[in-house]
């Protein structure tokens, strides 16, 4: 293989056989149970990256059943993500992420720049409740849980959150170990078919784990708890500030 044929045909590692094809990647039926609650506002400017800006005390706990995926097939992921403001516009930036499928962790880290690590999330209804849990290795790390469907959602609050803008920050080391590439990184989702959105009552338990931090930004109030169907496509991001520069 020559230098001209590397060039055409590496697209992701390995060269042979990469892990992920090449987007659009579109998801059906992609169901979320997010949980908000308050936190301490020292914790999250602590965690939440320059020059984004903590859009108050809240989080944003997810858990998400991706049963049908273009490319990544049938997983499921939950972690943070923080409500936060960039020069005057609002969205969110993922603090953490937990997966339980190869593909879309390497594919989120290496394009996107996802915080993403393996865990064994899961997201189900067990009779009235819609439960969701993170396990990290025998640990159980996360439980989230809300009543099922007990009233409509607003679908016009819930698709703008779903459109707004989100944020994250892509790391890649140098062969040396040292930084090579260090980004703020924005993207979209696209192409949105809200099914279905209800919301109820809910409760989170964080359990502190020195590999799975979550319990770091503590539960001090619930705010409030969603369950949400739908279709959609994950855009490729841009980049909208570069640390290395």
């Amino acid at each position: 293989m020559n230098e001209r044929e590397v060039r055409e045909k590496a697209f992701a590692m390995p060269l042979s056989s990469p892990a992920y094809p090449p987007g659009p990647y579109r998801f059906v039926d992609r169901e979320y149970m997010v949980i908000t609650y308050r936190s301490d506002p020292d914790r999250l400017r602590e965690v939440v990256p320059a020059p984004l800006e903590p859009d108050g005390p809240l989080v944003r706990y997810e858990f998400i059943r991706m049963p049908n995926s273009t490319g990544f097939g049938d997983y499921t992921e939950t972690g943070q993500v923080i409500p936060v403001s960039y020069r005057g516009r609002k969205g969110g930036y993922t603090h953490c992420m937990f997966l339980d499928d190869h593909p879309p962790i390497a594919a989120g880290r290496e394009l996107w720049g996802f915080p993403k690590k393996l865990g064994s999330p899961s997201l189900r209804a067990e009779r009235d409740t819609l439960v969701g849990t993170l396990d990290y290795g025998p640990v159980r790390v996360a439980t989230g849980t809300m009543g099922y469907k007990h009233r409509q959602a607003d679908s016009s609050a819930v698709l703008a959150s779903l459109s707004a803008p989100n944020f994250l920050l892509k790391i890649i080391p140098h062969v040396d170990g040292s930084p090579r590439i260090c980004e703020l990184v924005e993207y979209y989702l696209e192409d949105i078919r809200l099914k279905g959105a209800w919301s109820g009552p809910g409760a989170l338990a964080l359990t502190p784990h020195a590999l799975a931090p979550v319990a770091d930004l503590p539960v001090i109030e619930l705010v409030s708890a969603v369950h949400i169907l739908a279709d959609l496509t994950l855009g490729l991001g841009t980049v909208v500030h570069d640390y290395m520069a």
